[in-house]
């Protein structure tokens, strides 16, 4: 039974409002364009009074198995002092990373109807050994933008630059992304 429409527009804009709200309990000032005209979701102010845009994108738990955490034709070059944020709800994740290291990992489309387009899939599927049901994890080569805070949001290196430090994961439990009574969807009850 395919999903009402209601429910797949929506989703989207709701986990967009989930991530800014936690972004709100680690104590950042965000800011909310009223218009996406520029892939911009929102606007944080850092501790230092400098300020950084982020663009926030997410799949559902609904997707197809094996692609929970695919990224696929996104328009983007360069920006400075802009962020992507992923979200994949099935795996529970998100990923950050500057404007420079998406583009810099993301694979580029060199033909087709999605030239120039920028592609990126955090996990793969593997054949869980107890089961033997296909099983979605986190690819290794992404785990180093895996996180479960917005520090990497707070801080500017000298040269304007966000560094990419070991992951920092111990401020917020894993739970921390669920609403309470939910185990399973963060957002829709």
């Amino acid at each position: 039974m395919a999903l009402p429409f209601r429910h797949t527009a929506g989703f989207g804009k709701r986990i967009e409002y989930w991530i800014v709200g936690q972004m709100l309990k680690e104590g950042l000032d965000v800011y909310l364009p009223l218009v996406d005209d520029d892939g911009i979701d929102g606007i944080i102010r850092r501790p230092d009074g400098s300020f950084t845009e982020f663009q926030i994108k997410s799949r559902s738990k609904d997707v197809i198995m094996g692609d929970a955490a695919l990224f696929a034709a996104l328009v983007h070059e360069p920006r400075k002092n802009y962020w992507f944020i992923f979200y994949s709800e099935r795996l529970d994740k998100m990923w950050i990373m500057t404007s420079d290291e998406f583009v810099k990992e993301a694979y580029q489309n060199k033909t087709g109807k999605n030239v120039g387009k920028r592609s990126v899939w955090f996990n793969g599927t593997r054949k869980d050994k107890e089961t033997g049901e296909p099983k979605e994890y986190v690819k290794p080569k992404w785990e180093k933008y895996l996180a479960t805070n917005f520090e990497r949001l707070k801080k500017v290196s000298k040269h304007g630059k966000t560094r990419l430090s070991k992951r920092s994961t111990h401020s917020i439990p894993d739970q921390a992304f669920r609403l309470p009574g939910n185990t399973n969807n963060p957002v829709l009850p």
